[in-house]
Protein backbone atom coordinates (compact mmCIF):
# COMPACT_ATOMS: atom_id res chain seq x y z
CA UNK A 1 0.00 0.00 0.00
CA UNK A 2 1.08 3.64 -0.90
CA UNK A 3 0.04 7.09 0.26
CA UNK A 4 1.51 10.64 -1.28
CA UNK A 5 4.50 11.80 -0.02
CA UNK A 6 6.02 13.64 -0.59
CA UNK A 7 3.81 16.28 -0.98
CA UNK A 8 4.20 19.34 -3.27
CA UNK A 9 1.81 22.73 -3.30
CA UNK A 10 1.32 25.30 -5.44
CA UNK A 11 0.89 28.99 -4.02
CA UNK A 12 -1.11 30.99 -5.11
CA UNK A 13 -4.62 29.81 -5.24
CA UNK A 14 -3.65 26.32 -3.27
CA UNK A 15 -2.16 27.75 -0.11
CA UNK A 16 -3.04 31.65 -0.38
CA UNK A 17 -5.93 33.63 -2.02
CA UNK A 18 -3.67 36.61 -3.84
CA UNK A 19 -6.82 37.63 -5.89
CA UNK A 20 -6.71 41.23 -4.64
CA UNK A 21 -2.51 41.53 -5.53
CA UNK A 22 -2.03 40.12 -8.60
CA UNK A 23 -5.01 41.56 -9.90
CA UNK A 24 -3.82 45.40 -9.00
CA UNK A 25 -0.55 44.56 -10.52
CA UNK A 26 -1.47 43.28 -13.46
CA UNK A 27 -3.90 46.44 -13.95
CA UNK A 28 -0.60 48.50 -12.65
CA UNK A 29 1.28 46.85 -15.73
CA UNK A 30 -1.26 46.88 -18.32
CA UNK A 31 -2.33 50.94 -17.45
CA UNK A 32 1.53 51.67 -18.93
CA UNK A 33 -0.41 49.72 -22.18
CA UNK A 34 -3.42 52.44 -21.62
CA UNK A 35 -4.94 48.60 -21.56
CA UNK A 36 -7.94 47.84 -19.21
CA UNK A 37 -9.71 44.63 -17.97
CA UNK A 38 -12.21 42.97 -16.19
CA UNK A 39 -12.04 40.96 -12.56
CA UNK A 40 -12.74 38.26 -14.49
CA UNK A 41 -10.08 39.03 -17.32
CA UNK A 42 -7.69 40.01 -14.32
CA UNK A 43 -8.15 36.83 -12.50
CA UNK A 44 -6.82 34.75 -15.71
CA UNK A 45 -3.38 35.86 -14.46
CA UNK A 46 -3.36 34.25 -11.15
CA UNK A 47 -1.98 30.64 -11.35
CA UNK A 48 0.18 30.47 -15.16
CA UNK A 49 3.76 32.31 -15.51
CA UNK A 50 3.45 35.82 -15.30
CA UNK A 51 4.71 36.71 -19.03
CA UNK A 52 3.09 33.60 -20.32
CA UNK A 53 -0.25 34.98 -19.27
CA UNK A 54 0.71 38.71 -20.97
CA UNK A 55 1.20 36.72 -24.22
CA UNK A 56 -1.80 34.69 -23.80
CA UNK A 57 -3.91 37.40 -22.84
CA UNK A 58 -2.85 40.52 -23.92
CA UNK A 59 -1.08 39.44 -27.42
CA UNK A 60 2.41 40.52 -26.84
CA UNK A 61 5.28 39.55 -28.08
CA UNK A 62 8.08 37.64 -25.69
CA UNK A 63 9.74 41.00 -25.47
CA UNK A 64 6.77 43.39 -24.71
CA UNK A 65 5.88 40.74 -21.86
CA UNK A 66 9.14 40.85 -19.78
CA UNK A 67 8.71 44.70 -19.94
CA UNK A 68 4.88 43.93 -18.89
CA UNK A 69 6.82 42.13 -15.67
CA UNK A 70 9.04 44.58 -15.12
CA UNK A 71 6.14 47.28 -14.50
CA UNK A 72 3.94 44.27 -12.75
CA UNK A 73 6.66 44.38 -10.39
CA UNK A 74 7.15 47.82 -9.40
CA UNK A 75 3.42 47.20 -7.90
CA UNK A 76 3.73 44.22 -6.39
CA UNK A 77 7.40 44.55 -4.78
CA UNK A 78 5.73 47.56 -2.93
CA UNK A 79 2.16 46.52 -2.27
CA UNK A 80 0.97 44.09 -3.91
CA UNK A 81 2.75 40.97 -2.87
CA UNK A 82 0.58 40.92 1.07
CA UNK A 83 -2.62 41.59 -0.98
CA UNK A 84 -3.44 38.27 0.08
CA UNK A 85 -4.55 36.02 2.68
CA UNK A 86 -3.99 31.88 3.53
CA UNK A 87 -7.28 30.19 2.76
CA UNK A 88 -8.82 29.34 6.28
CA UNK A 89 -8.13 25.57 7.24
CA UNK A 90 -4.57 25.64 5.57
CA UNK A 91 -2.36 26.08 8.76
CA UNK A 92 -4.24 22.99 10.58
CA UNK A 93 -4.30 21.09 7.57
CA UNK A 94 -0.36 21.78 7.19
CA UNK A 95 0.23 20.72 10.79
CA UNK A 96 -1.54 17.24 10.47
CA UNK A 97 0.28 16.43 7.56
CA UNK A 98 3.62 17.31 9.23
CA UNK A 99 2.39 15.57 12.49
CA UNK A 100 1.70 12.42 9.97
CA UNK A 101 4.97 12.33 8.83
CA UNK A 102 4.68 14.03 5.40
CA UNK A 103 7.80 15.94 3.54
CA UNK A 104 6.20 19.43 2.32
CA UNK A 105 7.13 21.48 -0.06
CA UNK A 106 5.80 24.56 -2.07
CA UNK A 107 6.30 24.43 -6.07
CA UNK A 108 5.18 27.67 -7.51
CA UNK A 109 5.76 29.57 -10.76
CA UNK A 110 6.34 32.52 -9.02
CA UNK A 111 10.10 33.91 -7.83
CA UNK A 112 11.15 32.15 -5.13
CA UNK A 113 12.38 34.79 -3.41
CA UNK A 114 8.75 36.77 -3.12
CA UNK A 115 7.51 33.35 -2.39
CA UNK A 116 9.70 33.05 0.46
CA UNK A 117 8.83 36.19 1.74
CA UNK A 118 5.02 35.68 1.41
CA UNK A 119 5.18 32.56 3.20
CA UNK A 120 7.32 34.12 6.19
CA UNK A 121 5.08 36.59 6.58
CA UNK A 122 2.19 34.56 7.00
CA UNK A 123 4.04 32.26 9.76
CA UNK A 124 4.03 29.23 7.06
CA UNK A 125 7.57 29.22 6.03
CA UNK A 126 8.45 27.10 8.53
CA UNK A 127 5.94 24.33 7.75
CA UNK A 128 7.90 23.37 4.37
CA UNK A 129 11.22 21.32 4.04
CA UNK A 130 11.21 22.73 0.34
CA UNK A 131 10.22 26.27 -1.30
CA UNK A 132 10.92 26.17 -5.01
CA UNK A 133 10.00 28.90 -7.26
CA UNK A 134 11.24 30.54 -10.44
CA UNK A 135 14.01 33.00 -10.85
CA UNK A 136 13.70 36.44 -11.15
CA UNK A 137 14.61 36.28 -14.32
CA UNK A 138 12.24 34.17 -15.78
CA UNK A 139 13.95 30.72 -15.57
CA UNK A 140 12.51 27.67 -14.04
CA UNK A 141 8.99 29.62 -14.39
CA UNK A 142 7.21 26.53 -16.40
CA UNK A 143 5.60 23.69 -13.89
CA UNK A 144 7.16 21.06 -14.67
CA UNK A 145 10.90 22.77 -14.18
CA UNK A 146 9.99 23.77 -10.67
CA UNK A 147 8.28 20.34 -9.82
CA UNK A 148 11.51 18.61 -10.97
CA UNK A 149 13.53 20.93 -8.92
CA UNK A 150 11.41 21.06 -5.80
CA UNK A 151 11.49 17.05 -5.80
CA UNK A 152 15.43 17.20 -6.75
CA UNK A 153 15.64 19.04 -2.83
CA UNK A 154 13.34 17.02 -1.15
CA UNK A 155 14.18 13.83 1.02
CA UNK A 156 12.73 11.47 -0.39
CA UNK A 157 11.09 9.26 1.88
CA UNK A 158 11.47 5.21 1.83
CA UNK A 159 7.89 4.78 0.61
CA UNK A 160 5.30 6.79 -0.50
CA UNK A 161 4.03 8.49 -4.16
CA UNK A 162 4.96 12.43 -4.59
CA UNK A 163 1.63 14.82 -5.09
CA UNK A 164 1.42 18.32 -6.47
CA UNK A 165 -1.42 20.39 -5.08
CA UNK A 166 -2.88 22.98 -7.24
CA UNK A 167 -5.72 24.90 -8.61
CA UNK A 168 -5.20 25.01 -12.43
CA UNK A 169 -4.49 23.15 -15.37
CA UNK A 170 -0.96 23.73 -15.30
CA UNK A 171 -0.25 22.51 -11.85
CA UNK A 172 -2.04 19.02 -13.23
CA UNK A 173 -0.28 19.63 -16.74
CA UNK A 174 3.30 20.22 -14.76
CA UNK A 175 2.82 17.58 -12.15
CA UNK A 176 2.26 14.96 -15.24
CA UNK A 177 5.24 15.86 -17.13
CA UNK A 178 7.38 15.94 -14.08
CA UNK A 179 5.90 12.14 -13.66
CA UNK A 180 4.01 12.44 -10.29
CA UNK A 181 0.29 12.16 -9.69
CA UNK A 182 -1.35 15.99 -9.07
CA UNK A 183 -4.70 16.85 -6.68
CA UNK A 184 -6.83 19.37 -8.19
CA UNK A 185 -8.50 21.99 -5.31
CA UNK A 186 -11.45 24.17 -6.78
CA UNK A 187 -11.25 26.62 -4.16
CA UNK A 188 -8.78 28.59 -5.81
CA UNK A 189 -8.80 30.02 -9.34
CA UNK A 190 -9.40 26.97 -11.62
CA UNK A 191 -13.02 25.54 -12.08
CA UNK A 192 -13.54 21.72 -11.10
CA UNK A 193 -14.17 21.36 -15.59
CA UNK A 194 -10.46 23.00 -16.15
CA UNK A 195 -8.85 20.70 -13.71
CA UNK A 196 -10.84 17.50 -14.68
CA UNK A 197 -9.82 18.29 -18.36
CA UNK A 198 -6.50 18.65 -17.80
CA UNK A 199 -6.40 15.06 -16.43
CA UNK A 200 -6.67 15.70 -12.83
CA UNK A 201 -7.05 12.32 -11.41
CA UNK A 202 -8.62 13.52 -7.96
CA UNK A 203 -10.52 16.80 -6.93
CA UNK A 204 -10.83 18.28 -3.48
CA UNK A 205 -13.52 21.01 -2.86
CA UNK A 206 -12.64 21.90 0.62
CA UNK A 207 -9.56 21.87 2.37
CA UNK A 208 -11.13 19.28 4.90
CA UNK A 209 -11.92 17.08 1.75
CA UNK A 210 -8.61 18.05 0.32
CA UNK A 211 -7.35 16.42 4.16
CA UNK A 212 -8.75 13.25 3.59
CA UNK A 213 -7.23 12.93 0.45
CA UNK A 214 -3.69 13.22 1.27
CA UNK A 215 -4.08 11.29 4.35
CA UNK A 216 -5.76 8.43 2.49
CA UNK A 217 -3.84 5.06 2.06
CA UNK A 218 -4.89 2.79 -1.14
Amino acid sequence: MKSYNPILFDLDGTLTDPGEGIRNSVAHALNYYGIQMSTAELNRFIGPPLAEGFQEFCRFSASQAAEAVEHYREYYQEKGMLENRVYDGIPELLAHLRAAGKVLAVATSKPEVFACQILRHYGLDDCFQVIAGSELDGSRSKKHEVVTYALSRCPMPASGMAVLVGDRRHDVEGARQAGIDAVGVTFGYGSEEELLSAGAPAIAHSVAELEQILLSIY
